[in-house]
């Protein structure tokens, strides 16, 4: 029999009020509350908290407080990633980040759903959906990206974006819904 965090991390049906869940989120928000609450000169510090939420990350990563996400353990952040001012990743799916990718303010990433029977949606239970962006794509301000999405690689997807669907690599893409304005092929 599957834990409820194996179920999870499989993309099934778990249920989020699980004590062994609800321990690993409350013990991702107390290493956020210290992360935004460091101060700017603290550099040293806030690097030691994003390594002890976020392992998987390479090197060179920063994060400009305030940053949120449910776990932290869930998501794998290449070399020099870099997230600008308020930032959420809701990582109760794996999201994998390659390297060199920028995200603007207020980028909002949502491996999190429901499901859409209202039955089932209420019994609480919930589900999620791994999201991959390729390495060196530029994820513009206020962009949300949907559960399951894949963006490719070199990819940049214009501010304000909701991507719902996947996205090739190499191309700008932008709106609501996302979709591809052109090539960036030379």
């Amino acid at each position: 029999m599957k834990t409820e965090k194996e179920k999870m991390l499989a993309g099934e049906l778990y249920d989020p009020a699980d004590p062994q869940l609800r321990d690993e989120r409350r013990a991702a928000r107390l290493l956020l509350k210290m992360f935004n609450d460091s101060h700017e000169a603290q550099t040293a510090e806030r690097l030691r908290l994003l390594r002890q939420l976020i392992p998987a990350s390479g090197e060179g990563v920063w994060i400009e407080p305030p940053f949120y996400c449910d776990y932290g353990g869930n998501i794998t952040l290449g070399d020099k990633v870099y997230f600008n001012f308020n930032c959420v990743i809701l990582d109760i799916a794996p999201v994998r980040i390659g390297a060199r990718v920028m995200f603007g303010p207020a980028v909002q990433v949502y491996a999190a759903t429901h499901p859409l029977d209202a039955a089932e949606r209420a019994s609480g239970l919930e589900l999620g959906e791994a999201i991959e962006i390729g390495e060196d794509a530029w994820i513009g301000g206020g962009t949300v990206i949907c559960p399951g999405v894949r963006i490719g690689r070199r990819t940049v997807i214009g501010a304000g974006s909701v991507v719902t669907k996947d996205i090739p690599d190499d191309v700008l893409a932008a709106g609501n819904p996302c979709r591809v304005i052109r090539s960036l092929k030379k």
